[in-house]
């Protein structure tokens, strides 16, 4: 007699974190080493190098191979240097190279003389950039803008990658759509070390930025629906070491490589090793049974069970009836459900605002570690291995309470964002350090409200919540970059910012159930109590969906 069970017990019954699902999970974590250069690459390529206006009145060496000799940019960047000589240059004394006037005979120069604009160009320091976006096509002074719009516009890629290959994953599989995904993101990727102009290279990397919801969502989800639910956890958190390890790698090789188009196609050419991908990414069990092609998902389950070695019975299948009780369920609610109902509203609120402030203050620091003063090339090493042990520490405060230790990691994180504004820019060292503190506590934030948010949204509408949370986090993505232009106001304005915004975001926590050892929430009664009608959750009329599969458990629907 043949047995029905649905999926998540086959997978107990085969193994949940076997020998297959170890080799999956080196598959999906490769290429967020990719993922990691991509998304901070422009801490290297968009950097801005101390620059001094050229002045039509005075005599410049016409070399480019490298400094003119004593060339004197303390102008700018020291103690007592003036900025604003980045973007006018004095009237100056004809024949005199600016490189041998020595400070105060330039600043006297600047006082005496009536500036102009950069008429003859810039010149860029090479100490520490060989080339980037902005000494090529000179982003800087009236075109400075236009760097932290081409982070934004790259960010704003995958918002629109999170919708449109959401959308194919669902219709074309998981995996079809990362192979995809690699293939578009390697091939413009290379292409944008070949731009002949900034447009065309931001518009390359916007479609780079799609491709990256691409890949990071459905490897996630292809990871997780071949996983056990007792190892989604630490499944979930192998991913992000991987990302951490191309922190730390992509310090490495800009240190090597000084010029941006070189690092751009460094970083960009791997990309085509992953062809290989095509022979040893498997397809989802669970999409294939979703689309009636249970024959094909039942193969796949008895090759993961022969690798797992714990091979399955010839007379167990899939219940087939699974697939029409999660279309059963999903169709009774929508998005507004979410906000229907009082403490329902309340909890998406706070969530939604949790995913949109922990992005937007990881992405904020990481792109902007120029700010600290320390080496670019260290403190992006330091805030890379920040994040091994941010990720490591919430594998033990998980346990205890979800969230306290959401509060306690946003509270660290926005208090070391404030306490950086009060340290003197000459005290590099002490700011640096707390910036790294603030990191260390906005990752382990972040790491936390992917598994917090899963639990809060009860099983019916916990796709959508984890959704609209997601858009949430792209947003806070997309204005990172953009709060930089607050500098134009004040210098600390974007850290103070930062700061706010977390610590709100610790005191709204404090409004969220607490949800360690608590069972999951199956529908929307389970959050609300008794304060809404059974006429108004007509998705608690459930026991008529498991009697094709009189083995389900109904906790357990993901």
């Amino acid at each position: 007699m043949e047995r029905s069970m649905n999926f998540d017990e086959i997978l107990s019954h085969i193994g949940g974190f076997g020998k297959f699902q170890k080799s999956l999970y080196v598959w999906i974590c490769l290429p967020q080493i990719l993922l990691a250069f991509h998304m901070l690459i422009s801490v290297f390529t968009g950097a801005v190098p101390p620059h001094l206006c050229r002045s039509t009145n005075t005599t410049w060496p016409l070399t480019a191979s490298s400094d003119p000799p004593n060339f004197n940019f303390s102008l700018v960047t020291g103690p007592d240097g003036d900025p604003g000589r980045s973007c006018s240059a004095p009237g100056g004394i004809p024949g005199t190279p600016l490189a041998q006037l020595n400070h105060s005979t330039a600043l006297a120069l600047s006082d005496s003389h009536a500036t102009e604009g950069c008429q003859g160009g810039w010149e860029f320091s090479k100490e520490t950039f060989h080339s980037t976006v902005a000494t090529e096509w000179d982003l800087v002074c009236d075109h400075a803008n236009l760097n932290n719009v081409g982070s934004s516009i790259y960010m704003f890629g995958l918002v629109v990658g999170a919708v449109l290959f959401g959308f194919l994953a669902d219709k074309y599989g998981r995996r079809n759509i990362i192979l995809v995904g690699l293939t578009i993101q390697s091939t413009c990727g290379v292409g944008a070390a070949f731009a002949p102009n900034f447009y065309v290279y931001v518009f390359l990397r916007f479609v780079v930025g799609t491709t990256i919801s691409a890949v990071i969502m459905n490897a996630f989800v292809l990871g997780t629906e071949w996983t056990g639910s007792k190892h989604r956890m630490l499944a979930g958190i192998i991913t992000d070491y991987f990302f951490g390890f191309g922190y730390i790698i992509l310090a490495g090789l800009a240190y090597l490589i000084r010029d941006w188009r070189k690092l751009q196609l460094a970083i960009s050419a791997p990309g085509f090793l992953f062809i290989f991908y095509i022979w040893v990414l498997p397809k989802s069990a669970r999409w294939l049974m979703a689309n009636q092609r249970y024959e094909e998902a039942m193969d796949l389950v008895r090759k993961a069970a022969l690798m797992n070695g714990k091979p399955l019975r010839e007379d167990i299948e899939i219940c087939q009836g699974y697939k029409d009780m999660v279309k059963i369920e999903r169709t009774k609610h929508t998005v507004i459900d979410l906000v229907r109902t009082p403490k329902m509203r309340r909890s998406s609120l706070i969530m939604f605002y949790l995913w949109f402030v922990n992005v937007l203050v990881y992405y904020g620091l990481s792109l902007n570690i120029s700010d600290f003063g320390m080496s670019i090339y260290l403190t992006q090493l330091i805030f890379g291995l920040v994040e091994i042990p941010a990720r490591t520490i919430t594998l033990f405060t998980l346990n205890r309470s979800r969230r306290i230790s959401q509060i306690a990691f946003l509270v660290v994180g926005g208090l070391a964002c404030l306490l950086t504004v009060f340290i003197p820019d000459d005290l590099s060292i002490i700011r640096t350090v707390l910036a790294m503190v603030g990191k260390f506590g906005i990752t382990a934030s972040l790491t936390i409200v992917y598994i917090y948010s899963a639990e809060v949204f009860p099983t019916v509408i916990r796709q959508s919540g984890i959704g609209m949370g997601s858009m949430c986090a792209r947003a806070g993505g997309v204005l990172a970059p953009i709060i930089y232009l607050l500098r134009g106001v004040s210098k600390k304005a974007p850290m103070v910012l930062f700061g706010l915004c977390t610590l709100l975001g610790a005191a709204l926590t404090l409004l969220l159930p607490e949800t360690v050892h608590q069972p999951l929430a199956d529908n929307i009664q389970d959050v609300e109590g008794s304060s809404i009608s059974e006429d108004s959750e007509e998705g608690n009329m459930k026991p008529d969906l498991y009697e094709e599969c009189p083995t389900r458990n109904p906790d357990i629907i993901n």
